[in-house]
């Protein structure tokens, strides 16, 4: 009763979201010991709900990527390790040798992300090699299609025609065939972020650097090749971007503030950029009747450098964002009901209840997590849901979930409900302490001396 009383509620008129962006050339070098101001949590007003992070030039060595198969790579370990206990948890993530994307949500926002797609796009050595290209996640948040694109583009400030092509042949690489997808051009929001490479023409080293001392940095946006582009490229044109009101964010001297001092002396650039585009709403009178308002608006609250990081030749840059939008999923298709819980010896029985559309899988299955798990796989105890499934009546089931192996403790859980098909999250429970008096053997008195089960089942 409790979720069909839950599913008469009305949504919210509108969900704003706090996104935060991040892109960096890391230049193979290992995680800092502190990325607090990379990600904002030094800014006590700072209320996020989504990271993505995007990485180029992770050390993509074969013994490196050998670890990384049979563990976390270092960098994601990294965002992990800082970013669970703050509630938010990997959803989803996509690596092409050098190029890493993650996002992470906030666990309440679950039930409200579908993952749709991820896929590599290779461009180097005629789309064979993966040293260039972009990694894309595509997924649904809140029923919208959102594209997330990171990329590392060609380098050298004569091969902008070639950065170019590749930017193109990356967005006519992602047809979504057999799921179902619209075409990315009619999803409602693509963030493009990543090194792109590209250069300021004409200009001579020293009137760069003297433009950049002096803080005169639209003394440079007229030679700059992305800027020149927007205006000759009509679907170019739509990827907006925020003012450059920081440094150049490539070349530096490693482990110092200093552009290349090397023989080579490279020239400055903005390489490292952040752009998205929102699909066009088409146009309607104002009193046209049947026509469904959508609401679905992005606005750029902060895009900048960072200088204090110093591993790489390349600064990194973020760009956070308010995400407004009106939901067109109000209901989790799955709700878990944790309230009821209840036990038979070393079994909790868990209530969950369907939405009518939704469609379960035999591979299924609900995971009991502590509060802070760091991804979906990171669970306590799971089941398979169809296979332990007791009872159901009108969308209302029940499963009975082993709690044998977890030790008497007061953290918090949560119960979360994995659909094989939708590769997501699709039902999350509210915290809750599992009582102590589960953990107690069925034939021990309440009054005695209390036993509890150590991990390995034993006394």
């Amino acid at each position: 009763m409790a979720a069909l009383n839950l599913r008469k509620m009305p949504g919210k008129k509108r969900e704003k979201l706090s996104v935060h962006v991040v892109t960096w050339n890391v230049a193979s070098a290992a995680p800092p010991l502190d990325l607090s101001d990379l990600l904002q949590l030094n800014k006590q007003d700072m209320n996020l709900d989504i990271y993505i992070i995007g990485l180029q030039e992770m050390n993509s060595g074969i013994i490196s990527r050998l670890s990384d198969t049979a563990f976390e790579d270092p960098w994601s370990s990294f965002f992990m390790d800082v970013l669970s206990p703050l509630n938010f948890i990997k959803i989803s993530y996509v690596r092409m040798q050098g190029l890493l994307l993650l996002v992470f949500a906030k666990y309440q926002h679950l039930p409200y992300i579908q993952i749709l797609s991820t896929k590599t796009t290779p461009t180097g050595f005629y789309g064979y090699w993966g040293n260039k290209g972009g990694v894309i996640i595509c997924l649904k948040l809140y029923g919208y299609y959102v594209s997330i694109i990171n990329c590392h583009l060609p380098p050298h400030v004569a091969n902008n025609d070639q950065r170019l092509e590749h930017f193109d042949r990356i967005l006519e690489m992602q047809n979504f065939e057999g799921h179902k997808i619209p075409n990315i051009l009619d999803h409602d929001l693509i963030l493009w972020f990543g090194d792109m490479n590209f250069r300021i023409e004409d200009f001579g080293l020293h009137f760069l650097r003297q433009s950049i001392k002096n803080q005169c940095y639209s003394d440079l946006w007229e030679k700059e090749q992305l800027t020149i582009a927007k205006k000759h490229d009509p679907l170019l044109r739509e990827f907006q971007e925020g003012p450059l009101l920081f440094p150049p964010t490539y070349k530096f001297d490693r482990n110092s503030n200093n552009y290349d001092t090397s023989e080579k002396r490279r020239k400055p650039a903005w390489t490292d950029r952040i752009l998205w585009r929102l699909k066009r709403q088409p146009q309607t009178r104002p009193f046209t009747p049947n026509v469904p308002v959508t609401h679905f608006s992005l606005s750029l609250k902060s895009y900048v450098s960072h200088m204090m990081y110093s591993i790489s030749d390349h600064k990194p840059v973020t760009g956070t964002f308010d995400l407004e939008l009106k939901p067109l999923m109000t209901v989790p298709l799955i709700t878990m009901m944790p309230d009821g819980l209840c036990t038979m010896e070393n079994d909790m029985l868990v209530s969950y209840s369907s939405t009518p559309n939704f469609h379960s899988s035999s591979w299924d299955w609900i995971g009991l997590y502590k509060v802070g798990m760091r991804h979906v796989n990171d669970y306590v105890s799971y089941v398979w849901a169809r296979d332990n499934q007791i009872s159901f009546s009108d969308n209302l089931n029940q499963v009975y979930m082993n709690i044998s192996n977890i030790p008497e403790t007061e953290d918090q859980f949560l119960l979360c409900y994995y659909s094989n098909n939708l590769n997501s999250v699709v039902g999350i429970s509210k915290p809750f302490k599992i009582p102590l008096r589960f953990f107690l053997k069925e034939e021990e008195p309440l009054g005695e001396t209390q036993q509890v089960l150590s991990q390995d089942g034993s006394e």
